[in-house]
């Protein structure tokens, strides 16, 4: 990058980290630190929500997502706005009548403390991972790109986040995800004009939609059912609403967001805006990766988007080889990019048969360098059996380092760096706040002074921080950096949720029964998932991620109702 581009990336984050610690300085009780004296408004509250959600892992992710499967991605969003409604309707009003600091008190009150402490448990070991995945995702890629040391870039946005979160807590946290929010936004509205801006000139905008939707990347609802499917309709409006029940309504890192808010209505506009705004923000997202594919089909794209992977590759014996692909790649292109040149002119004289051939011809030739690619792809993992062959990641900043102007690559940059911070940011608070108020206070330091306990999560918010840059440095990446948070969201947050719904709404279960169904359950899903990932699983353990949110809570909320019959049946027999 140039010196501009390394100056707006430096100057974006420092002053983002300055805001965050000198608007929260005077942040002295555990009130204060904790719930951000609970006097924030509604449109802070759904910015809150939406920047803790929307990690680097979006921003670098779901472009590529377009870029290789199209808008189809966008179903997962569906069930986001009837969970907020249910959210709002029935866990924010017994938070606040409850006074409580963290989700996992009121399951005291309700049950008793082991339900509670196993609750907090499952999400911080939840989190805790999910936080060194966050600072670990982007930092891989941005490592790459900007050719800075893993560990390093790592240790960078680590640091970047502890620095205003211990010093402000949740108030510096919501304050500074205002600015992170503008900084993100910004920044991928920019560059969706600039990628519509650099087609050639005899493609417009809408002609970029007719190849995009010819070449199937505009594919926004499939109706198909499938439990293998990740992404449908149908898991979209039923496992992915469980998934969001569980995230918003049980998840720290989210309740802390709201319970913030100056009242029950502030809290529950707060939630209904991120509702109606995020499937929006994702569509266009995803429709920026979609124009970087458009793009790619007039100018051509690297046969692999981790260009340090690929030039190691080049600087081993396979490198002829790659050279003989590469040129094959090349020819490809051209065939390609004439026949959707054709295929635009004919779309304009509405010649549909015409469209239909060359529709039928370019496919066949993008099928071919798919191909192309999944050699060069086999061959880079030959020369390097730890390289990462998953390119996805790579498509969005790839375009942006090529294509973009001096300045704006590090404006975009700081995007991705903005965005690892403001969700790590939230997720190091929720884990301190719960370690703080679930643990510590309530079983290992019952009746200490207030300043012991804002000190007390202070070390609590670094601990964690330190712990998430440790494990973001021994960590290995997984198939797509978007889908390895939800998955890893998906194999606890069933068992939480559950743990919820019986709270909420089925009283005949009572403490020991829940606490026993929800062990089970968990053990359930964990031996699902790796029967899954074995890929030994007979048909009807065969499933997406996104079922298992729907599979945990299901569990807990049978293997409860049999043990508490079990339990009740005993004792009335014994007595």
């Amino acid at each position: 990058m140039s010196f501009l581009d390394w100056a707006v990336l430096a100057g974006t984050l420092l002053f983002i980290v300055a805001y965050g610690i000198w608007k929260t300085r005077n942040t002295k009780s555990l009130e204060g630190y904790l719930k951000g004296n609970s006097d924030t408004k509604w449109w802070g509250i759904g910015i809150s929500i939406m920047a803790t959600q929307a990690s680097a892992i979006t921003f670098l992710s779901t472009p590529g997502q377009a870029y290789s499967d199209g808008m189809r991605f966008v179903q997962f969003y569906f069930g986001l706005p009837i969970a907020m409604i249910v959210l709002s309707v029935t866990f924010i009003p017994i938070f606040y009548r409850l006074k409580v600091y963290t989700a996992y008190e009121f399951l005291e009150s309700r049950f008793d403390l082991k339900t509670r402490s196993l609750a907090a448990i499952l999400f911080l070991v939840q989190r805790g991972l999910a936080a060194g995945i966050t600072i670990y995702a982007p930092s891989i890629i941005l490592s790459a790109l900007l050719g800075l040391n893993l560990t390093l870039t790592n240790i960078i946005i680590g640091l970047l986040v502890i620095a205003y979160t211990v010093s402000g807590g949740t108030k510096a946290v919501t304050q500074t995800q205002k600015h992170q929010m503008a900084v993100m936004m910004g920044g991928m509205v920019i560059a969706g004009a600039m990628v519509i801006s650099m087609l050639p000139k005899e493609v417009n905008f809408i002609d970029a939609l007719h190849i995009a939707g010819k070449m199937d990347r505009l594919n926004i609802v499939t109706f198909d059912f499938d439990f293998d499917d990740r992404y449908n309709f149908w898991s979209g409006i039923t496992a992915s609403f469980f998934l969001f029940m569980s995230y918003f309504g049980t998840d720290q890192s989210q309740v802390q967001r709201y319970l913030t808010g100056k009242s029950i209505a502030e809290s529950r506009l707060g939630l209904i805006m991120n509702g109606l705004l995020k499937i929006p923000m994702q569509f266009i997202i995803l429709l920026i990766g979609v124009m970087v594919f458009v793009f790619y089909q007039f100018v051509q794209p690297p046969v692999f988007f981790n260009q340090v992977a690929l030039d190691n590759a080049k600087n081993s014996e396979y490198k002829e080889e790659i050279g003989r692909l590469e040129g094959k790649y090349t020819q490809l292109f051209e065939e390609k990019k004439d026949v959707l040149v054709e295929m635009t002119h004919a779309i304009e004289n509405k010649e549909e048969d015409k469209v239909s051939a060359l529709k039928s011809k370019a496919q066949n030739l993008l099928l071919s360098s798919e191909k192309v690619r999944n050699d060069v792809k086999k061959i880079v993992k030959k020369s390097n059996p730890n390289a990462e062959t998953n390119d996805k990641d790579y498509v969005f900043m790839s375009y942006v380092m090529d294509h973009l102007p001096v300045g704006l690559i590090g404006l975009l940059f700081a995007v991705m760096f903005s965005a690892a911070m403001s969700s790590t940011a939230s997720e190091l608070n929720a884990l301190s706040s719960t370690t703080t108020v679930d643990l510590y206070k309530r079983v290992l330091k019952k009746n200490s002074s207030d300043r012991h306990y804002l000190l007390s999560s202070k070390w609590f918010t670094f601990l964690w921080g330190a712990l998430a840059i440790l494990f973001a440095t021994y960590a290995s990446l997984f198939e797509n950096l978007i889908q390895a948070v939800n998955l890893l969201g998906s194999i606890f947050y069933g068992t939480i949720l559950g743990i919820f719904v019986v709270a909420f709404y089925v009283k005949y279960i009572k403490g020991n029964a829940v606490f026993l169904a929800a062990v089970l359950a968990e053990a359930c899903v964990v031996y699902i998932h790796f029967v899954n990932a074995s890929d030994t699983a007979v048909w009807w353990l065969k499933m997406g991620y996104l079922w298992y949110n729907v599979v945990g809570c299901g569990l807990v909320v049978l293997f409860g109702l049999i043990t508490q019959w079990l339990i009740d049946k005993f004792f009335s027999e014994k007595s």
